[in-house]
C-alpha cells in the first residue's frame, strides 16, 4: 500500500527547476503562465444539467473551478486498484457539485435548491422514479450524507448522518421503485479503529505461480502485503440500509464488501454483489472472487446465483472474458428476472467457437434453475429490453471491430439481426435505439405510434463533418425515415426525446461562436425554444479563427486538423510558430482511417491544459491531427507504426506551410497520454520539430509487456514491434529540445511515473536537452491549479525558447 500522509502545512514545490543552462536540480516554487492564459485557463467550468424520468424538470448542476493543491495533500490511501480518502470512506479526488437549481423542461419556474450547509460539496445525484425527488450524497470532513430534496418546494433536508461508505465508487445508494425508500451503504455500527501496520515485519511477502497462466495488464495501486489486505477489507466494508423520507432505517443483511447492489423493477429484491477473500496482488478489487446474491427487501438471502474464482487467468486479447457467469442484471421490463450471460469458448478469443456466449435469465421465485436464451456468434455488449415482444441485443469481435445488433423475444433462442456493422465505419453507423423510463425507474426501449416504432439517434458523420439526427425505425419491415438532423451553421445534438407523440425534443445546440445551451424542438413544426442562457467563458476568444483542414497522407489516407489562429490575424503577417497536438489512434482500414471526425460547427470549449491557450501568445495550433495508425488484414496497426507517426506528421505540416500559417522551422509537437509516446517517437525518428512537449507519456513498452493501448500481442510474440514503439530505445537519436511533464501519482494503467524519469535520464545520458517537471499529488490528468497553471508556464517558456525564437 502506498500511503500519502502529508500534512496540510507542507511547502509544495517541483522537483526540477526551470535551467536550461544547469545540468542539476533546484528547488521550484509554483509558477503562473501570462495571465490571458491564466484567465482562460481559470475560467468557470459550464454547468452541468440532468433531466428527471418523467421529462418534467431539469436540474442544472453548478460545478466549481479548479481544487487547490492543499485540496489533494489529504491523507489517500491506494489500494486494488482504487484510491480511497480514509478521513470520510469515500473515493478521494473526487469532482464535485456546489450548488443545485431545478426549473421546468421550458426553462420558467427556476429557483434555487435550499435548505444546503455553505460551502456545500455534492457528490453524486439520483432522481426518485416519479421524478418529484432528488437524493444526493453530501460530502463533510467527518464522512458522507444522504440528503434528499423535493423538486415542488425546492427544500433539501438531511436523511442520515456521515455513515456513507462511498469506497468502491458512485453506487453508494439507490432509490426503491416507489420512491418513498432508498437504499444505501452504510459504515457498519461498531466499526473500530483501522488496523495499525506492523512496525517489524512477520516474514517476507511472497508470491508464487505453479504452472498457470496470469498474463494480466500493468495495473498501478495494487494490493502489496497482508497489511494492504486488511485495509482493503476494512475501508471497503459496508451495510445496506433501507430508509424511508422519515427517517426508518432498517438494516439488510450482513456487513460484507458490497461491490454493487441493484433494486429489482418491483422493489421486492435485491442483487447483491461482494467480493471476498482470496485477494489479489496481480488485479483491481473487480476482478477478485465474489459472490452473487439475491436478497429480500427484509435482507434475508433467497439464492446465492454465483460464487466467482479470481479472474487471474483470463486468456489474452482484447475479446477475452473471464470463465463462468458475467455482467449479472435485472431485467428492467418486467417485475423480477435476473440474467446474465456465459462464455461458451471459456472466455478464450483463440479457440474456435460458432458461439462465444449464451444468456440466462432466472425469474422470481428464483428456485427453478436458469433459463437459456441467446446465443452470441461474437461477444456479448449488451442489452436493451422492451417488454415481452422485443428487445434488443449487441455483440462485438475488437479484432475485426464486427458489431451485430440483434431483435430478440425474451425467453426463445432465436433472433434476428437488424444491422451488420463495422465500428470504425463512422458513415454507416445507424446509431443507437432510443430508450426511455419506465415507471420503475428503470430503462426500457422507446415505442411510438402504438408500438410500431423505434427511434435512432446517432452522430450522423459524413464527408461534411458529424451532423446528429434522429431516424424512426419501423420494427416490422426496418423502413427507416428521418425526422429531424442538426443543421449548419449550427452543430445540434438530441439529448432527450420527450414526447414522440408531440414531437418534443430536448436538444444542446452550440456554433463556433455560440456557447452550447439547451432547447426544446418540436420536430412538427420547427420551432425552437431557448432553456438555459450559459455565458461565453472566454469573451477575448470570440474572434478566433477556427476551421477543420483536410489533407491527404503521401500514400492516400485522408487527413484531418482543427487549426486555430490568433484573433486579428490576417495572412500577410506571415507564417506563424505553430503547435501541432495529436493522438495516434489504431484503424484495420484506411477507409475508415480516413473519414472525417467532428465537426467544423462547434463551439471551442478550451480545457485548461489544452494546446489552443496558445493562440493568445501568437502561435498557430493544429489541434487534433489525425494521426491514424492502419493495420489491414492480417497485418497489426502497429507493424509499421513509427513510419506511419512520421508521415502523419510531414503530411500535416505540409498542408499547414501550403496554407501560408506555418513557418517549418519553427513548429513543435504535443501530446499527452499516448499522445506523449507519440510526440517523443516524433523526435527520435524524424527532424521535423524544433521541439516538443509529452505529458504522463510511457516510453519503454518492455515496461507494459502484456499488452498496450490496442496491441493485442505481448512483448515476446512482437519483441521487434514492443522495441522499435518504444523511443526510449532510441534515446540516442532525440536531438530537438524535449519537455516531460508526469504526475508524481499518476495511476493510469502503463504510465508509471518511473517512464518519464527513465527516458529524462537516458537523453540526459546522450547530451540531449531534456527537462522532467514532477508533479506533487497529481495523477494521470492534472487538476490542482497551481498545478495546471505552472504546467502551462513550463510549456510556454519551453515553446517560448525553442520554438518562438528559434532562427
Amino acid at each position: 500500500m502506498m500511503l500519502i500522509g502529508i500534512k496540510r502545512n507542507l511547502l509544495f514545490i517541483l522537483a526540477f527547476a526551470w535551467s536550461i543552462s544547469a545540468p542539476g536540480q533546484k528547488n521550484l516554487v509554483y509558477q503562473r503562465p501570462p495571465e490571458n492564459m491564466a484567465r482562460i485557463a481559470e475560467a468557470p467550468p459550464t454547468p452541468g444539467v440532468s433531466v428527471n424520468p418523467s421529462g418534467t424538470l431539469m436540474l442544472v448542476m453548478e460545478r466549481p473551478g479548479m481544487p487547490s493543491i492543499r485540496d489533494l495533500a489529504s491523507e489517500e490511501l491506494r489500494l486494488g486498484g482504487i484510491r480511497i480518502d480514509p478521513a470520510v470512506f469515500g473515493p478521494s479526488r473526487r469532482s464535485y457539485i456546489t450548488g443545485l437549481k431545478v426549473m421546468n423542461i421550458d426553462g420558467s419556474r427556476e429557483r434555487e435548491i435550499t435548505g444546503l450547509p455553505d460551502d456545500v460539496r455534492i457528490l453524486d445525484v439520483a432522481w426518485s422514479p416519479d421524478g418529484r425527488r432528488l437524493a444526493f450524497s453530501l460530502l463533510k470532513e467527518e464522512g458522507i450524507e444522504l440528503w434528499v430534496a423535493d423538486m415542488e418546494t425546492a427544500a433539501a433536508r438531511v436523511l442520515t448522518g456521515p455513515e456513507l461508505n462511498a469506497t468502491l465508487g458512485r453506487n453508494a445508494f439507490t432509490w426503491m421503485p416507489g420512491g418513498e425508500e432508498i437504499v444505501y451503504k452504510v459504515v457498519p455500527s461498531g466499526t473500530q479503529k483501522p488496523p495499525e501496520k506492523p512496525k517489524i515485519p512477520a516474514g517476507p511477502v511472497v508470491q508464487e505461480n505453479i504452472g498457470k497462466k496470469a498474463a494480466v495488464r500493468t495495473y498501478q495501486d495494487m494490493l502489496s502485503d497482508p497489511y494492504d489486505e486488511d485495509i482493503f477489507e476494512y475501508y471497503t466494508t459496508s451495510q445496506l440500509v433501507r430508509i424511508d423520507m422519515q427517517k426508518n432505517r432498517t438494516l439488510l443483511g450482513d456487513p460484507g464488501i458490497i461491490s454493487g447492489m441493484e433494486v429489482s423493477p418491483d422493489g421486492n429484491y435485491l442483487l447483491v454483489e461482494e467480493v471476498h477473500r482470496p485477494f489479489s496482488y496481480l488485479v483491481p478489487y473487480y476482478s477478485f472472487p465474489h459472490r452473487v446474491e439475491i436478497w429480500d427487501r427484509e435482507g434475508d438471502l433467497v439464492r446465492l446465483v454465483a460464487d466467482i474464482p479470481l479472474a487471474e487467468d483470463i486468456p489474452q486479447g482484447f475479446d477475452a472474458v473471464r470463465k463462468g457467469p458475467r455482467s449479472f442484471a435485472w431485467r428492467s421490463d418486467v417485475p423480477a428476472t435476473l440474467y446474465w450471460v456465459e462464455a461458451l469458448d471459456e472466455g478464450d478469443p483463440s479457440k474456435e467457437a460458432e458461439y462465444r456466449d449464451r444468456l440466462y435469465m432466472l425469474p422470481a421465485p428464483f428456485t427453478e434453475d436458469p433459463v437459456p436464451g441467446i446465443s452470441f456468434g461474437l461477444r456479448y455488449r449488451g442489452i436493451t429490453w422492451g417488454n415481452d415482444q422485443l428487445a434488443v441485443a449487441t455483440e462485438y469481435w475488437r479484432k475485426t471491430r464486427q458489431m451485430r445488433v440483434y431483435f430478440f423475444t425474451p425467453g426463445e433462442t432465436e433472433k434476428t439481426l437488424v444491422f451488420d456493422l463495422n465500428t470504425e465505419d463512422r458513415y454507416n453507423d445507424p446509431g443507437s435505439f432510443e430508450t426511455t423510463y419506465n415507471k420503475s425507474g428503470k430503462r426500457v426501449l422507446l415505442f411510438g405510434g402504438n408500438g410500431k416504432f423505434l427511434y435512432l439517434t446517432g452522430r450522423g458523420a459524413s464527408e461534411e463533418g458529424d451532423r446528429p439526427f434522429i431516424d424512426r425505425y419501423r420494427i416490422t419491415n426496418g423502413e427507416i425515415k428521418r425526422l429531424w438532423r442538426s443543421e449548419p451553421p449550427w452543430y445540434e445534438t438530441p439529448v432527450s426525446l420527450l414526447n414522440v407523440r408531440k414531437g418534443i425534443v430536448l436538444t444542446n445546440r452550440q456554433s463556433k461562436t455560440e456557447v452550447p445551451n439547451y432547447y426544446l424542438r418540436n420536430l412538427n413544426n420547427g420551432q425552437l425554444t431557448q432553456i438555459t442562457d450559459f455565458p461565453h467563458p472566454y469573451p477575448e476568444l470570440k474572434e478566433m479563427h477556427k476551421e477543420m483542414v483536410f489533407y491527404k497522407r503521401e500514400d492516400g489516407v485522408q487527413l484531418s486538423f482543427e487549426l486555430y489562429l490568433p484573433p486579428g490575424y490576417k495572412k500577410e503577417d506571415g507564417p506563424l510558430p505553430t503547435f501541432l497536438w495529436a493522438y495516434p489512434r489504431e484503424y484495420k482500414s484506411a477507409d475508415a482511417a480516413g473519414q472525417v471526425s467532428g465537426s467544423p460547427y462547434t463551439f471551442t470549449r478550451i480545457s485548461n491544459t489544452s494546446p489552443i491557450l496558445w493562440v493568445t501568445q501568437g502561435y498557430a495550433i493544429l489541434n487534433n491531427a489525425a494521426f491514424p495508425i492502419v493495420g489491414e488484414g492480417e497485418q497489426e496497426p502497429n507493424d509499421t507504426f513509427v513510419e506511419q507517426l512520421v508521415a502523419n506528421a510531414k503530411a500535416a505540416i505540409d498542408k499547414a506551410v501550403e496554407m501560408g500559417v506555418t513557418d517549418r522551422q519553427r513548429v513543435a509537437v504535443g501530446g499527452h497520454s499516448y499522445g506523449a509516446f507519440m510526440t517523443a517517437n516524433l523526435l527520435a525518428h524524424s527532424d521535423l520539430f524544433a521541439a516538443g512537449i509529452a505529458r504522463s507519456g510511457a516510453y519503454n513498452r518492455t515496461l507494459t509487456p502484456f499488452g498496450f493501448q490496442a496491441e493485442p500481442r505481448t512483448y515476446w510474440q512482437a519483441p521487434h514491434v514492443y522495441n522499435q514503439m518504444s523511443p526510449f530505445m532510441h534515446a540516442d537519436k532525440i536531438n530537438e529540445p524535449l519537455l516531460l511533464i508526469h504526475g508524481m501519482a499518476d495511476n493510469n494503467s502503463g504510465t508509471f511515473p518511473i517512464q518519464s524519469e527513465r527516458l529524462y535520464a537516458a537523453i540526459k545520458g546522450h547530451g540531449g536537452i531534456v527537462r522532467l517537471v514532477m508533479l506533487p499529488m497529481e495523477s494521470h490528468g492534472y487538476a490542482a491549479r497551481e498545478s495546471v497553471l505552472h504546467t502551462l508556464w513550463e510549456m510556454n517558456e519551453w515553446l517560448e525558447t525553442y520554438v518562438k525564437e528559434r532562427k
